[in-house]
């Protein structure tokens, strides 16, 4: 698992479960590497890896140094997983299965509109994931709106209008069946105070160190529906392993579902 910081990824927990239950005897680890150090680490690794995990500030910047990528991370521009082939280095995505499953544990399968909270790459897998479960119309909230063109850019491709605010307005939100807070933790914390809960739309906070983040402490105590990050940590990790196992994210792992019970108990869900 590469990012920084990286302290706090739960990701050890939810792969090792997984490895354990399915019999193989491989290391998983946090390191942290930040932007300067990645293509250098990359270029270290040799035959025994067989793959590695990417969160913040990563999953843009690998994708230059990448061999082959997948359609969506073609089409996106966000790999948060490489996968170590005989044709080199591949980058997929699996954050866009992990928001629309972790979504539909909760019985969220159909949005109409939706709000996303941050502009980076997470927010980008969003918005693809939204775009699947048949939304039409999203507004990005970001602190500086103009540098989230590219959302709008892709929402076009997608058939979704999207739309560009500041993040500190009042009305973010407002009409949205789903709010997606794609902040990590000191920018989210800083405009939880700001944001007001609309009860009539579900919270899905991608944030889960701290949890309840601020924001899913406001709407829960508003009576709103909220989903943990933690199950899009699982989700997007379940399709990791099935990567790193057998280079295909859409074919289900031996007896998947004790893989993803284990992987739930790591993890306290």
């Amino acid at each position: 698992m590469l990012g920084a910081p990286i302290a706090h990824s739960r990701s050890p927990e939810l792969h090792l479960a997984a490895y354990a239950v399915l019999g193989l005897d491989w290391d998983y680890a946090r390191v942290e590497v930040d932007t300067s150090r990645l293509p250098a680490f990359l270029d270290s690794l040799d035959a025994s890896w067989r793959g590695l995990s990417l969160t913040m500030p990563l999953k843009r910047d690998v994708v230059p140094l990448l061999d082959v990528v997948d359609p969506l991370v073609r089409s996106t521009g966000v790999a948060n997983t490489v996968v170590m082939t005989e044709a080199g280095r591949r980058g997929a995505n699996t954050d866009v299965h992990g928001v629309v499953a972790a979504l539909a544990d909760h019985g969220i399968v159909h949005v109409e509109r939706a709000c996303i909270l941050g502009s980076g790459a997470t927010a980008v897998s969003a918005l693809v994931a939204i775009a699947r479960l048949g939304a039409t119309v999203v507004a990005v909230a970001a602190r500086e709106p103009a540098r989230a063109a590219s959302l709008v850019r892709l929402g076009s491709e997608l058939g979704v209008e999207v739309t560009l605010q500041r993040l500190a307005a009042d009305s973010v939100g407002a009409g949205a069946d789903l709010v997606v807070s794609t902040l990590p933790g000191p920018a989210a914390h800083e405009v939880a105070a700001s944001i007001r809960p609309d009860t009539a739309a579900a919270l899905f906070d991608v944030a889960y160190d701290p949890w309840p983040s601020p924001l899913a402490s406001r709407w829960q105590a508003a009576g709103g529906p909220v989903v943990t990050g933690l199950e899009l940590l699982l989700h997007q990790a379940v399709g990791q392993v099935r990567l790193f196992v057998g280079e295909d994210d859409a074919r289900p792992l031996p007896d998947e579902p004790a893989v993803v019970a284990a992987m739930r108990a790591a993890v306290g869900l």
